[in-house]
């Protein structure tokens, strides 16, 4: 039954390809992608299931379907490993092919396999050995194969190459070492006369060049062009071209009037149809998508595509998805490049060739490509070399999102045969060898942000490091970005850079027992700013504020707000007048903390954006509504021409103080509170809640409510600074009772008030008076401050959720705020740790520094717990987030946190982006400040809630 199947199945498809034998004929081996595989027998030589005849799924990497062992390419260095194994796999397939395909010409396919791949037809070689793991290479097997019955496929992978330099430049390296055919395998079959390679140079003009190798020309053949766009219908002409038959690589040349161009912003993409013609008969038709823009590289200038200056802003990616390794498919595409879109990136980079598919939504999405041959410190030997990099250049010349060739990458490069991009790419786009200074062009990795001796203040080459702002864990990518990106974009001669990565490279490991484990190699693939699955990190967000095209200048929102602000255009190309923009403004019940609400919508509208071209600053404004002060904040979205939204941006109208006193709960109570004083301790009590102080060191020693205990102690101790308890004092009113502590030190006071109705206000002083503070070293007067506040004992057992009103709902670092925005957050207790959990990566991480805090409510199963703040820009410090547990190599993954557990402060540090800190920008380093007799001091006013029925 199966054997009639196939050969109705040949049958018709011989019919179909009979019926338009013009055209090439794809026919696939194996699966389109790892997602619809086709099982070919198999057997691993080495590791786990070898030495036996199995089947696997092709396309895949081997360790991911169970055989075979995982290497991680610093098995010589960090890992300290031995040579790993030298897998090999053995593949067999059979196929048919119909007898109507005769007098065809048939090649076989291969998209990439790990590493050295024989294949053999019927038993014979189909061609040498091809040598490099990340190429798509094909050999003609017109001559092998048998028509109209079965022929026989076998393919021999072996994952560690017999050629050192091939071992050197793939293997030793920092990423998953895979073996196997892990990309598809298809047959093209073509009819004798075709068209065999285009290579298109298409300018914004319309005019158009193709460098054509052509099989079996006829006396009178011709070549007619066309073009289609791709998403309408407009219509161009069809252009004849007459060719010389005795030539096998020709050049063309068409022009096309009114045609749109392609650029990241507006990728406007056509179908190239080329028609091999004899005479009036058809031979072959070959279709090439393409993308209409020229491309100017200018040493001591910059790189301009379609007459504007580019500035790239780009990140690296590897290609890899967590269940499948290498082997990817169309959607994982489209989706890492949506994702690239979504942080307002316009370039990407990886270290060797990805996927076709992948190129392809670079294409129709819009981004700029560094198309890298591999070569991670290490180069390929001159005539490896020279067949990858033909191999790189003939599958994707035509591509208009690619824009630079990298030729290896931080010393993995052959100088002698740079000239070989060239030779086979018409449009002769710039070879840059990534990190080093060459040519004109200077990719230097990881500079600091004081760059300089020549190479930035005074350079006289491009600059765009193709890769900084380390990631790994919650380390660097959004952390500094802003300094490094204003600082950099003050040179003329910056054209951009790509952050290091997009993706924690984390498999699940098929050889680990028990429960789904991924496998990171701790904090050498951990380095994303998305996980595993695409996880957006807080820096995500980070990202897609500073990069966004449309930047606000810092407002305050106060009374005297017309509904303006000063806006500028950071596109290349497009106009904001193509961009939406809505207002919203938000309000928060007065006891949002303390139910299930959510914020409302009290107004909204779009704004008019008459004009704003690329590189202007103008004002926008709108009509601001009649209850807009009645609202708490506002929020302006923008999205572009697509619909895909830009940011949203949002701004406090009222101050913290006003927002504080709103939302705790006030009641009605007549008793009045009492304030007792012993040589020991302070008491203030009201009838719902008892405070008791320390009167020698001003902490907290219990607080209980109506149902006992609140775990909320050892309190305010200083942060930054030091400070001791001189004398203290209570007073009583008729609504209050007043505990009131005088420091030496940083803190100048402390006045507890307890009110009747059980609310809890601490009011500090820090810094009043210079004089007294002359005991405790004065560091902090001029010195580094990297941290500054108060903190407080709470444990975190039993914390269930947040709610809160403030910047979020990401976790902050100094150097990392933007990305946050002013709005009423919930997230659940989780551990989750950055380029770690990943069985269980929950975003936003629960612990860590909070931005802007208003007011919050933390929620445990022994009760609710709420805390205000009167101050602008406090951070709220909830709780420590875990350390990583499974570093290979030292890293410095956090800054040291406070004592405590909760904390108030008004300076958090920078974290690191690979460099220390030193090596940042001035929002990275630590501050200082400066106390002079008079001053008045810096308030920080707190309000708590314990009471059991609030």
């Amino acid at each position: 039954m199966r054997l009639n199947t196939l050969k109705i199945l040949f049958a018709l498809l011989a019919i179909t390809f009979l019926s338009h034998a013009q055209d090439t004929k794809k026919i696939y081996l194996s699966g389109k992608d790892f997602k619809h595989p086709v099982a070919w027998e198999f057997m691993c030589t080495d590791g786990h299931n070898s030495n036996k005849w199995a089947t696997i799924n092709v396309p895949s990497n081997w360790e991911l379907e169970g055989f075979g062992e995982y290497t991680y390419g610093r098995w010589y260095k960090e890992l300290e490993q031995d040579e790993p194994s030298k897998e090999e796999g053995f593949y067999k397939h059979k196929f048919n092919i119909p007898e109507t395909y005769k007098n065809q010409n048939v090649t076989i396919v291969f998209g990439g396999a790990m590493t050295d791949t024989e294949v053999k037809i019927n038993g014979k070689l189909a061609g040498p050995i091809h040598q490099g793991g990340f190429y798509e290479f094909k050999y003609d097997i017109t001559s092998l194969v048998n028509y109209g019955e079965d022929n026989l496929l076998e393919v021999h992978v072996s994952k560690h190459s017999s050629n050192n330099s091939v071992n050197n430049a793939e293997r030793k390296t920092d990423w998953w070492l895979f073996g196997g055919i892990y990309r598809p395998v298809w047959l093209e079959v073509s009819p004798k006369s075709y068209i065999e390679h285009v290579a298109v140079n298409a300018k914004m003009d319309g005019s158009l060049t193709a460098d054509l190798d052509l099989v079996n020309l006829p006396k009178n053949a011709s070549i007619e062009a066309s073009i289609s766009p791709i998403g309408n219908n407009d219509n161009f002409k069809t252009i004849s071209i007459p060719l010389d038959n005795k030539n096998n690589h020709q050049t063309i040349s068409a022009k096309w009037n009114g045609i749109k161009d392609w650029n990241p912003e507006s990728p406007n993409l056509y179908t190239l149809t080329l028609e091999l013609k004899d005479g009036n008969k058809t031979l072959h038709t070959s279709k090439t998508k393409i993308g209409f823009r020229t491309i100017e590289f200018l040493k001591k200038d910059g790189i301009y595509v379609n007459g504007k200056k580019i500035i790239m802003k780009g990140i690296n990616r590897h290609t890899i998805w967590p269940e499948s390794g290498r082997s990817t498919d169309k959607a994982i595409s489209i989706l890492d490049v949506n994702l690239i879109k979504d942080m307002n990136m316009n370039a990407v980079r990886g270290h060797y060739p990805p996927d076709t598919h992948f190129l392809e939504a670079c294409d129709s999405l819009g981004l700029f490509v560094l198309n890298e041959v591999a070569g991670w410190q290490n180069g390929y030997d001159t005539k490896t070399g020279t067949q990858l990099i033909k191999e790189t250049v003939q599958r994707d010349v035509n591509h208009p999102s690619v824009i630079i060739w990298d030729h290896g990458n931080e010393g993995g490069w052959n100088n002698e045969i740079d000239h070989v991009f060239h030779e086979y790419d018409p449009q002769k786009r710039i070879v840059i060898h990534p990190w080093s200074d060459f040519d004109g062009w200077d990719t230097h990795h990881y500079p600091t942000y004081l760059t300089g001796m020549h190479r930035f203040n005074n350079g006289e080459n491009v600059f765009f490091p193709t890769e900084f702002m380390h990631g790994t864990y919650d380390n660097g990518i959004g952390a500094g970005l802003e300094d490094f990106w204003s600082r950099y974009k003050q040179s003329p001669l910056f054209a951009g850079g790509f952050m290091w990565a997009m993706l924690d490279e984390a498999v699940l490991r098929s050889d680990w027992t028990g429960e789904q484990k991924y496998d990171s190699k701790g904090n050498l693939a951990a380095d994303g700013v998305l996980g595993p699955h695409r996880e957006k990190e807080g820096s995500f967000f980070t990202v897609k504020e500073v990069w966004s095209p449309i930047q606000f200048a810092p407002k305050h929102i106060t009374q005297k707000f017309d509904g303006s602000f000063l806006v500028t255009n950071d596109y290349i190309y497009t106009d904001l007048n193509i961009c939406k923009l809505e207002y919203r403004v938000l309000k928060a019940a007065d006891n949002i903390l303390y139910t299930n609400h959510q914020s409302e919508i009290i107004a909204s509208n779009p704004i008019n954006i008459e004009s704003i071209e690329p590189g202007e600053t103008r004002t926008i404004h709108f009509d601001i509504p009649t209850n807009f002060f009645e609202g708490d904040w506002l929020e302006i979205t923008a999205t572009d021409k697509y619909g895909r939204e830009i940011y949203s941006w949002s701004w406090p109208i009222h101050k913290a103080s006003y927002l504080a006193n709103k939302l705790i709960a006030r009641s009605d109570v007549k008793k009045e509170p009492k304030a007792e004083k012993t040589d020991s301790e302070i008491t203030l009590l009201s009838k719902t809640l008892t405070l008791k102080l320390d009167t020698k060191t001003g902490k907290i020693i219990n607080i209980q409510n109506k149902k006992g205990d609140i775990p909320f102690t050892n309190g305010p101790r200083p942060i930054g600074m030091k400070a001791e308890v001189e004398n203290v004092s209570i007073e009583q009113t008729e609504d209050a009772a007043i505990c009131v502590f005088k420091y030496a030190g940083g803190i100048e006071t402390a006045t507890w008030t307890l009110f009747s109705d059980g609310r809890l206000k601490l009011e500090l002083i820090f810094l009043k008076n210079a004089g007294r503070n002359s005991g405790f070293d004065g560091a902090f007067f001029e010195g580094a401050i990297d941290q500054f506040g108060v903190s407080f004992d709470f444990p975190e057992d039993g914390v269930e959720s947040m709610k809160w009103l403030g910047n979020g709902p990401y976790h902050v670092w100094k150097n990392r705020i933007k990305g946050t925005t002013m709005g009423l957050w919930e997230k659940e207790y989780n551990t989750t740790v950055t380029g770690e959990s990943f069985e269980n990566l929950v975003y936003p991480e629960f612990k860590g520094y909070h931005a802007n805090f208003i007011g919050g409510n933390l929620k445990t199963n022994h009760g609710d717990y709420k805390f205000f703040s009167e101050n602008d820009k406090l951070f709220f410090r909830l709780f420590t987030p875990d350390e990583p547990k499974h570093a290979v190599s030292k890293v410095f993954p956090q800054p040291k946190f406070p004592e405590g557990n909760i904390s108030f402060m008004y300076e958090i540090p920078g974290m690191r982006a690979f460099k220390p800190l030193e090596h940042q920008g001035p929002e990275s380093q630590p501050t200082n400040i400066r106390i002079k007799s008079g001053d008045e001091g810096i308030p920080m006013t707190l309000w708590f809630d314990f009471r059991s029925d609030n």
